[in-house]
């Protein structure tokens, strides 16, 4: 009589319902993954949302912030309502109430620069510059493939001057908002900020 090796009927059943188990698992499996995959796209998303955002703060508060007379100076504070002090033989001449008197500091935009009322913007980089409607923040987006599913756009407006801790109600402030939605126009996230009419410290000579 010849011995022969063989699945007893209990191991065969095991074998299948082991079988079939991963087999419905598969899609489930893929799912997930594939959600995880467009969650950190989403989250990608965000980043870059916080990356424009960021971006238009450094931009100058106006076209006017820079005398045109010597265009590679650091940007001043525009005089709204003549807050600066005028007096020339003053020591706080050219500075707001409040700001520091000490050289290299920020100081107040000269009221006698001649400043054209349509100074030109494109050379000078302002908050307005970095407004735009929705566009892809993801360059050549492939909707039909693995893992992205979606398309994400970004829309950053700048809001109108504002007034904020100024009893002179001078209108030194605005607020930026960059709003991401994606194809079926829901929004996922809208981050917001402000930007004050402050100018900038003279970099070139910053000490240390």
């Amino acid at each position: 009589m010849v011995k022969r090796s063989a699945f007893t009927l209990i191991e065969l059943i095991f074998a299948i319902v082991i079988i079939a188990i991963t087999v419905l698992t598969l899609p489930m499996m893929s799912r997930v993954t594939a959600k995880g995959i467009e969650n950190s796209i989403v989250q990608e998303a965000i980043f870059a949302a916080a990356t424009e955002l960021n971006e238009a703060t450094t931009y100058h508060w106006d076209a006017n912030s820079i005398n045109p007379a010597t265009p590679n100076s650091y940007a001043k504070v525009i005089d709204i309502n003549g807050s600066c002090d005028d007096n020339t033989s003053s020591p706080r001449y050219r500075l707001l109430p409040g700001q520091i008197e000490q050289p290299l500091h920020r100081r107040c935009l000269d009221s006698n620069a001649t400043i054209p009322a349509d100074a030109n913007s494109a050379t000078v980089e302002t908050v307005e510059n970095a407004a735009h409607n929705y566009r892809l923040i993801f360059l050549n987006p492939t909707p039909n493939k693995e893992g992205y599913k979606n398309e994400y756009k970004s829309m950053v407006t700048v809001g109108k001057k504002a007034t904020f801790g100024d009893l002179n109600n001078s209108k030194n402030i605005k607020p930026i908002q960059v709003t991401i939605k994606n194809s079926d126009g829901t929004i996922l996230t809208s981050l917001k900020t402000y930007v004050t009419n402050i100018g900038e410290t003279d970099y070139y000579k910053k000490a240390y």
